[in-house]
């Protein structure tokens, strides 16, 4: 991690002990190393064992109250931005895994399509409930690792777990039921395998969504608020790159190259995402420090069980913040279309390879017909990979058209008030001039909802390999989109946010004024797990809807496998296409810049500490472009 990039240290411990008091009717306060003070709250840390209340003891070791806001609020480097999202791009790979070969793997257990589908509500499911009750869970968490680092850690143990179960769920079951002299041939055997790897996709999907919750709050939590956007682009990047690396693999023959992981092609990538998502995540929570949330201010005590959870969600779901609320809104409607075109892309291509094949030889043997399908299986991931490739092209090119809603502060710690640039370099404004006027992010995402819906439409007539392989990889411009802008527009707003209630705080504490009831509900309201859930449930509740219609779709539309004439899956896409215009609409009525309460705007200009403390969150200014590469 490059220098200056972890959280603060302060100056060396001071010898002598301070001791608090109370003034005016203020809580104690402790040295900060700078002048000022902070607020003792009773779960600090650094208190003192004593329980006299009048002298207690506080022992600052290594500057541990030294005020930390400033260095989260720098502008951070590229390599910090790599070492901070690199954790999502190991469990991307264990998405594309479960994305590619999933429905294919369950295929072949011998479920049908019309059950397959209801299997995946796991996912939804999941991530409706497990998201904002992590995010809830990991807001209020108080460990010395960090509010995020142990749903990270316990999530990405689960999933490893759950990986290896699904793949070798015929050899589990198989083996233990053999014990009882049970047949592997046999019907009841090959049901219990079923269960058994339905079981496990739950347990996957809720393992997955764990993860995913830690990860997103940690990236919102250590990306400072002017660069979210830099740091949600650079997330969908990682994203891509684990996406090629799982498609790819998934195209590969691995059994002829990496057999010692085993002897199917899915155990193998299963083993594959396994020590991908294990080793980003240690390389992300061992180089990005979160701050020691045992310093903030405690929130309001909460009751525990589901009706407290549903009572929270609930709560904070009116008064999500308003840009939130329609990016929310835009999800629904967006993910009943993109929900079935991620589990069905591989298998939309898939049945157009088999179909010739089908026809001509229509009285084709089971073991034909399994390799047929597996080798097809291999022609849709590959246009899953292509999908993957324009991903990551559209995210590592388009950030630099994209007019950026804000990333300048408006004056920093070492200067007056500014408005623009103090300088310009030769590719500093070779980088402006490629920005294209008018187009924000927002408006590349409506684009790209329109683009997504005339490509699901177009499935419907398109029926060569060639054809369908690039309607699959044109919709990589609308997953780059769909990866990037939701998430950089709710993490700009949230973060702005949290820093307006930080310098409210600062305020009230460089004016001597005691506002800790309020500031207790701020911190409630703005805290970035139980947003962020709420965003996932609004990604999440559609997909239920959308895989209760593709169930009843697949119902009435498929054939048998190994029938040919199938156009099944070609019909539910398109449905979810129809979707996505509503999603396109909505966008449009999102603003392009988030706005900050008129009390956040400095009126005057700040005294030095306020400066410190205010300049990066408190009036944003335009500046000359955000190019994705220069943080």
């Amino acid at each position: 991690m490059a220098e200056g990039d972890a959280a603060p240290q302060g100056e060396e411990a001071e010898d002598s002990k301070k001791r608090t008091s109370t003034t005016n009717g203020e809580p104690p306060r402790t040295p900060t190393g700078n002048g000022n003070s902070r607020p003792v709250h009773e779960e600090s840390p650094l208190l003192s064992a004593s329980g006299d209340e009048e002298d207690d003891d506080l022992i600052v070791e290594n500057g541990g109250l030294e005020d930390d806001h400033d260095d989260y609020h720098d502008t951070k480097s590229l390599w910090y931005m790599i070492l901070l999202t690199i954790s999502i791009g190991g469990l991307q790979l264990a998405w594309a895994v479960e994305l590619s070969n999933g429905t294919p793997y369950l295929l072949s257990l011998g479920l049908s399509k019309s059950l397959m589908a209801l299997v995946w509500i796991a996912g939804p499911l999941s991530g409706a409930l497990v998201q904002p009750y992590v995010g809830i869970l990991s807001d209020n968490c108080r460990s010395s690792w960090g509010k995020r680092t142990p749903f990270m850690v316990a999530g990405s143990a689960a999933t490893i777990i759950s990986l290896l179960a699904l793949a070798w769920a015929r050899e589990i079951v198989g083996g233990f039921l053999g014990i009882f002299g049970a047949d592997r041939a046999s019907q009841g055997v090959k049901t219990s395998i079923i269960v058994f790897a339905v079981l496990w996709v739950y347990i996957l999907d809720f393992s997955i969504n764990t993860v995913q919750a830690g990860i997103r709050a940690f990236i919102l939590d250590c990306a400072p608020s002017h660069q979210q956007e830099a740091a949600n682009s650079m997330a969908s990047r990682i994203i891509g790159l684990g996406n090629i690396v799982g498609y790819l693999a998934g195209f590969l023959d691995l059994p002829k190259y990496i057999w010692f992981f085993g002897n199917t092609q899915f155990k193998i990538l299963c083993v594959i995402a396994c020590i991908a998502l294990g080793s980003t995540v240690a390389i992300s929570i061992t180089t990005i420090k979160e701050r020691d949330p045992r310093l903030e201010a405690a929130g309001p005590k909460t009751k525990g069980g589901i009706l407290a959870f549903f009572t929270t969600v609930f709560r904070s779901i009116r008064r999500l913040p308003p840009q939130t609320r329609k990016v929310c809104e835009v999800q629904f409607f967006a993910w009943i279309g993109f929900f079935p075109q991620l589990f069905y892309s591989s298998s939309y291509v898939a049945d157009i390879y088999v179909q010739p094949a089908l026809e001509a030889n229509p009285h084709m043997s089971p073991d034909e017909i399994d390799r047929l399908y597996e080798k097809a299986t291999r022609v849709g991931t590959f246009a899953l990979l292509v999908y993957a490739i324009v991903s990551l092209t559209t995210n590592v090119l388009l950030p630099f058209f994209i007019a950026p809603s804000y990333d300048a502060p408006l004056y920093d710690s070492t200067s007056s008030f500014h408005s623009n640039k103090s300088y310009t370099t030769r590719f500093s404004r070779l980088l402006d001039a490629l920005v294209i006027p008018g187009l924000t992010l927002r408006r590349a995402w409506l684009c790209s909802h329109l683009i997504f819906a005339t490509c699901m439409f177009s499935t419907l007539i398109v029926r060569s390999i060639a054809a369908a392989t690039a309607l699959i990889g044109i919709v990589g411009i609308s997953w780059a989109l769909t990866l990037w802008a939701p998430f950089a527009i709710i993490s700009a707003e949230v973060s702005k946010r949290d820093a307006v209630r930080r310098a409210r705080q600062s305020q009230a504490r460089f004016a001597r004024q005691s506002d800790g009831g309020e500031a207790a509900l701020d911190i409630q309201e703005d805290q970035a797990g139980v947003i962020l859930g709420i965003h996932n449930m609004s990604i999440a509740a559609p997909q239920i809807l959308a895989t209760v219609g593709s169930s009843i779709l697949f119902k009435f539309l498929q054939k048998p496998r190994g029938t040919p004439g199938d156009r099944s899956i070609a019909v539910v896409l398109a449905a979810g296409g129809i979707s996505t215009l509503v999603a396109a609409y909505l966008t449009s009525r999102i603003k392009d810049e988030v706005e900050l309460p008129a009390e956040a705007i400095p009126t005057e200009e700040p005294t030095r500490e306020e400066r410190r403390s205010l300049s990066r969150e408190r009036g944003l200014v335009r500046s000359g472009s955000y190019t994705g590469l220069e943080y």
